[in-house]
């Protein structure tokens, strides 16, 4: 009688099914698809579209902090001035531009 009783509970542990790994897996892949992966993807295609759609007298500011007006444009150099009292051209690479800023009259 003791031997029966703890062979019982080893033969219905040992047969498991497969899919009952498979089907929690495929789930947090979901999750983790849908909370992460494509936020991330839309606000990376969102950053691409704003890279380029600038123009020439847009107000951008650099990935350095670096606040300029946008006087040139070719594929990917932007000559951006940056003087303030004087011309300061610099030329940077447009896919180091984080943000253009809009300007006064269009925010209100």
């Amino acid at each position: 009688m003791g031997t029966a009783a703890l062979a019982i509970p080893l033969q219905a542990g040992g047969a498991q099914d497969p899919f009952g790994f498979l089907i929690p897996m495929v789930a947090i892949m979901a999750i983790f698809y849908l909370l992460l992966i494509r936020p991330q993807q839309k606000k990376q295609r969102e950053h691409e579209d704003m890279l380029k759609a600038i123009q020439k007298g847009d107000r951008v500011v650099t990935a350095g902090g670096v606040h300029g007006v946008v006087i040139g444009t070719a594929d990917d150099v932007l000559t951006v001035d940056i003087g303030v009292h004087e011309k300061i051209r610099v030329k940077l690479d447009r896919s180091r531009v984080e943000r253009v800023e809009k300007p006064k009259a269009e925010e209100a």
